[in-house]
Parts: structure tokens; sequence; C-alpha cells
């Protein structure tokens, strides 16, 4: 019979929910699901729930959602539930020691990288925005640093050069039950085993910046497209164009060389618009303009002049 471990497990966005759901369907006892405190969003204000928190109500979970988790009232509630194991995916606050001491196997992290490459908030938009060919899933004993304990597994998989942030996002969060699971299955049989991290290799992922989201036409066309698959499907990628805003929202790119100025609209038509770099050629073949829906170059390359200039979308 397949061992089970009482778990609390720790997580907010869409990402963890396959995670959360893996758990519950091998059979391990999720005695309390952590998540981040309810949010007020929009002009209404309107009190919305984390996906987890759903998710959590959905399976009939108990649900816990501290302000803070380094403060005591919260470390005395999960020291009282005896958990054998902590599993985490993107909770969103750093553990403190004192809480990773309490669970006799420790605390396990699932991470949406390739550790110890993209450390931090946003793996998965930065190795598309750097135009890394291949990420995945690393599980990983957590301890008091951002995402620096021992290695547990990985699960590679490769990066199509059109592939967006939430396209990879949706791959991953499926391949992170996978890798979660085989893990939990390892440390019941006893055959897990942690590698310490190389901190030389090392490389860090910040939260993205709205700031970050506008284009630069001096940039290499390989590097603009990355921007715009990798903001996809936030915050946008965003350009000028007869001084309104306006959003690419799909592209590719050649290394052909144009005499034109960066950001140059050079050739438009059904397959696309053609826009001069820094280096290289980017083809827009999806636009959005403020207050529009998205369209595909093919419904509105008419409303585009070759010879007119692209400029920052602020």
């Amino acid at each position: 019979m397949k061992k089970s471990f009482r778990i609390i497990f720790m997580g907010t966005p869409e990402f963890a929910v396959p995670i959360l759901e893996r758990l519950c369907s091998d059979g391990h006892q999720v005695v309390c699901s952590i998540t981040q405190p309810d949010k007020e969003r929009g002009r209404g204000k309107m009190v919305t729930y984390s996906p987890i928190k759903e998710k959590s109500i959905e399976l009939g979970l108990e649900v816990y959602q501290p302000e803070r988790i380094k403060r005591k009232e919260a470390i005395e509630f999960i020291r009282s539930l005896n958990p054998d194991l902590l599993v985490t995916c993107a909770y969103g606050q750093i553990l403190p020691e004192n809480l990773l001491e309490i669970p006799g196997k420790g605390c396990i992290n699932v991470h949406a990288s390739l550790l110890p490459k993209y450390r931090g908030a946003a793996p998965i938009q930065r190795c598309i925005l750097n135009g890394d060919e291949k990420t995945g899933i690393t599980t990983m004993m957590t301890d008091a640093g951002m995402d620096t304990g021992d290695i547990l597994l990985k699960s590679e998989i490769a990066i199509p050069y059109e592939m967006t942030a939430g396209e990879l996002h949706d791959r991953l969060k499926m391949l992170g039950a996978d890798v979660l699971s085989e893990t939990l299955d390892m440390l019941a049989e006893g055959k897990l085993k942690g590698t310490p991290q190389n901190d030389a290799d090392a490389s860090h992922a910040p939260m993205l910046k709205k700031e970050e989201s506008i284009i630069n036409w001096l940039d290499d066309s390989f590097s603009i497209h990355n921007k715009v698959r990798a903001f996809d499907p936030w915050p946008g990628c965003f350009t000028k164009y007869n001084e309104k805003r306006m959003r690419i929202t799909k592209s590719t790119f050649s290394r052909d060389i144009s005499s034109e100025a960066p950001g140059t609209l050079i050739y438009t038509g059904r397959n696309g618009l053609l826009v001069a770099c820094g280096s290289g050629i980017l083809t827009i073949l999806g636009v959005q303009f403020e207050n529009g829906r998205r369209m595909d170059i093919s419904d509105c390359w008419h409303n585009f002049t070759a010879g007119e200039a692209f400029g920052k979308g602020k």
C-alpha cells in the first residue's frame, strides 16, 4: 500500500492548483491549506479569493490565511496540526526557520525553473525574456533563503521560440504536479536524496515591472520578440503608432539586415508588419489598441502605412 503523509499545503496562484489537487488524488492527508489573505479588486472593491482558496473550499479542506506567516500565532497554529511535511508552491511569503523546523520530514517546494537558475518570483517570464531553449520544474528542500535549498528532483522541457509565458505556465503547472508526486513517492520509499545547489551557477528572476513592457526599437529583433511572448498575458508589450498606444500580441523575428531606422515600418501586408530593429527585423502578427480587442494583422494590415515609425509605448 502506498504510504501517505500528513501535509500542510502552502500556495496562492493558479499555478499551484494542480499540485494541491495531485496531493489529494494521491491519497495524502492535506490537513490544511494556507494561502494569502483575500484581496479587494476593481472599482467596486469586490473581495476575491486566491485560486488555492477556491480549490481548497471545493475539496473540503480547512483554509488558513495569516497576514504574516512569521507571527507567533501562525507558527503555533501550524505546530498544532502536527504535520509530517509542508509542501509549498508560489505561496508568496518567506518561511522563517522556526516554521521549517516543525514538520518531521521538512518542507518541500515546487519551483518553476531548473534551479539554481532563476531563483525568485518570475522564473517563467525571465527564461523566455532571455531566449532560453529549455526550462523545467525543480523540487527542493526549503531553507531560509530564496529558493536556495537542496535540489531533490528536476524535469526538463523545451521552450519553442513561439511559446508565450502563459502557454509555458500551463505546461509547467501540470509538470509540477507530476514531479512532486514522484518526489513524495521517493520520500516514502526512503530513496530521496538532496543535492546542494551551486551558488556560482545561480541567477535571479525578479518580479516583472510595467515599465519593462515598453519596446525599445534599438534592441535586436530576437530580444523584442522574446519580450512580446514573455509579457503575454501580463503586463503586455507596448509601442505607439500614430500617437496611439498599441500592444503587440504576437510576433516573429528574423536576423535580416535593414537600412531603415529602428522602429520604421518597412512593409505591411496580410502576413505581417515588418519593422526595422537595432539589429534584425520584427514581424508583427497580432496587435491590440487601447480599449480594443486583439486582432490578427491579416484583419487590420490595411490600417498601417509603410515608411511610418513606431514610438515608445508609454
